[in-house]
């Protein structure tokens, strides 16, 4: 396996710069973030301006990928692509297709996204998302591509106290493959699984030939906030990313036993990236502390990779 990290935690790095230091840590892929440059959401960025690459900044960047000897994994763009508000919903839609356009002209086997939601009964939401699939998934097999989802319910996204993205469960993967099985597959986090309470190894082990990329995320729980807000206080406030009952950490430092999970992925034949996504509110605040972050998820993996 190949170890590496989602890009987006380091937003304000050029590209070239990321590069470099990616290879010089020892890493040997990127998950190269790909939302529109002006982007303002946390936890995304624009490492390259996919909606105006052309093939000599294609080419250019692979020179400086082949210069360190670094690959680019998948290309990442988590958005809603079945917003409620329209003009919203086609923006995604849009810009998803540039960066399909994107993977292809850089030599990407992988682009992932969010499958999304609008408020809604989940039979309808699940039907509208294979209608669009169906048609995404032949746009990215025309130039080289496989499409994935990330498998995180992303609460209260659209409208409190529901999930904004309908792929994050073994009943919602059936029903979607069903719609589409073809070209479509999983960028699996089991981190999402472990606070849902949803066995992350067995569901490795039962979608194995479903999963294309493997977002290294941990998380664990938090017993005083538990007690405080209970298990239905998705998050605190305005941050989707701080419930106040469980947050993300870095791999090790959370409730995932990687040894179980990277040994099923092994026993399973996956060969793929372990693309750390950096969530953990221990390492965040400055480039220093986001990069030790990266350092001591990296650190964590090779470890178990080495005894697994």
């Amino acid at each position: 396996m190949k170890l590496g990290f989602l890009t987006a935690c380091l937003r304000d790095v050029p590209f070239d710069e990321l590069v470099a230091w990616a290879a010089g840590e020892g890493f040997d892929c990127i998950e190269l973030a790909a939302w529109p440059v002006d982007s303002e959401r946390d936890h995304v960025a624009g490492h390259l301006d996919v909606a105006r690459l052309d093939r000599d900044g294609a080419a250019r960047a692979r020179d400086v990928l082949a210069a360190h000897e670094i690959e680019i994994s998948a290309m990442a763009y988590y958005d809603n692509n079945l917003h409620p508000d329209p003009s919203l919903r086609e923006e995604y839609q849009a810009h998803l297709r540039k960066v399909i356009d994107a993977a292809g002209l850089l030599g990407v086997p992988l682009v992932g996204t969010f499958v999304g939601a609008w408020p809604g009964k989940p039979a309808k939401i699940i039907r509208a998302a294979g209608e669009l699939f169906r048609e995404l998934t032949v746009y990215a097999g025309d130039r080289g591509v496989r499409l994935m989802i990330e498998n995180c319910p992303m609460g209260n996204w659209v409208q409190w106290g529901l999930p904004g993205n309908y792929a994050y469960s073994p009943e919602l993967w059936d029903a979607l493959f069903e719609e589409v099985p073809e070209n479509l597959g999983m960028n699996f986090d089991p981190s999402h699984l472990y606070w849902l309470q949803i066995d992350y190894v067995r569901a490795a082990r039962e979608y194995a030939s479903k999963i294309y990329h493997v977002h290294a995320k941990d998380a664990e729980f938090v017993s005083k906030g538990r007690y405080r807000y209970g298990v239905l206080a998705e998050q605190l406030g305005d941050d989707p990313w701080h419930s106040g009952w469980w947050r993300y950490r870095m791999p090790g430092s959370g409730g995932v036993d990687w040894e179980a999970f990277i040994r099923t992925l092994k026993d399973a034949g996956y060969d793929g990236a372990l693309s750390i996504e950096h969530e953990d509110p221990e390492y965040e605040g400055s480039e220093g502390r986001v990069k030790d972050g990266l350092r001591l998820g990296r650190s964590h993996l090779e470890d178990v990779l080495l005894t697994s």
